[in-house]
């Protein structure tokens, strides 16, 4: 079910991990940012767009994750943006005929099993690289895109609403999630993304998380604080203090410090990596 979160956005949370899908209201019908996750929650979503009297006219994908790239045949053909890397990171996963059963075979090991509607998966429409709003006719939707968590990620700032998208960023329950495996350097990719999202701050009343709750006014900035405490706790090799990991996690998400565990051994191999290199390639003409 919708919620109202500002005047003209509301938020559609589903069930798997709470997931929030975000509705914005336009002229002669909606923007749709990042809907999911099961066949009857996107149905329920069409459900109440139509009951309002609303139609989708655009969507868009935060960032090329699958969780945030689905679709349901019940929207319509409204073009669905996302940043030029996201579109080819996109592109890049689904490349292969393998590619969408990869991702029914790992959907195959959770809950939500066979309830995913994967048909749509991926159609994203690249918007040329340095585009700064999405190109529809509703409030500015301004895109604020890095590269952390993942390629072409964006956040989408609806500055006359007072709302910040933050796609895979600023949640209560999960820790922030490097681009450890391909980022070109995932602590600095992570620290600079938090400082574009902390230029917009003063103007955010509302941030609506990937996944968690939607924070109010004067949370975007202690959300800010915590992601780059954890990052910073990464970089300099401490064991962060936070409350998303270890006892104080909130119930029913204490395997979010297996995603910590996992990120610790992947930034330790990485390093190794690089430190093999370093010293692999030191040799030369004297």
């Amino acid at each position: 079910m919708l919620r109202q979160v500002a005047a003209g956005v509301l938020v559609h949370e589903s069930e798997f991990v709470q997931t929030n899908g975000v509705v914005v209201h336009g002229r002669d019908g909606v923007l749709l940012i990042d809907p999911g996750i099961q066949h009857h929650e996107l149905a329920c979503l069409a459900n109440d767009l139509s009951g309002a009297g609303q139609s989708v006219v655009a969507g868009f994908a935060t960032h090329p994750d699958w969780d945030h790239v689905l679709w349901h045949p019940v929207f319509g053909t409204a073009p669905r943006y996302g940043t030029a890397r996201c579109a080819a990171a996109v592109r890049e996963q689904l490349s292969s005929p393998e590619a969408k059963a990869r991702v029914a075979e790992h959907l195959s090991e959770t809950e939500i099993a066979g309830q995913v509607p994967t048909d749509l998966l991926g159609d994203i429409t690249a918007l040329p690289a340095g585009t700064e709003q999405v190109p529809w006719d509703g409030p500015l939707a301004r895109i604020i895109e890095h590269q952390a968590h993942a390629p072409g990620h964006a956040a989408l700032f609806v500055e006359e609403r007072g709302v910040l998208v933050a796609g895979d960023m600023l949640s209560d329950v999960l820790v922030p999630m490097l681009d450890v495996e391909d980022g070109a350097d995932p602590i600095e990719d992570y620290l600079s993304a938090l400082r574009l999202l902390e230029e917009v701050a003063d103007g955010v009343e509302f941030v609506v998380p990937g996944h968690g709750s939607v924070g109010g006014p004067g949370q975007v900035r202690a959300r800010i604080e915590l992601d780059r405490a954890y990052v910073l706790a990464l970089r300099e090799g401490r064991e962060p203090s936070d409350p998303r990991v270890g006892p104080s996690a909130r119930a029913g998400w204490e395997w979010v410090a297996e995603v910590h565990n996992g990120q610790l051994q992947s930034l330790a191999r990485r390093r190794e990596r690089d430190a093999s290199g370093r010293a692999g390639g030191g040799g030369g003409d004297g």
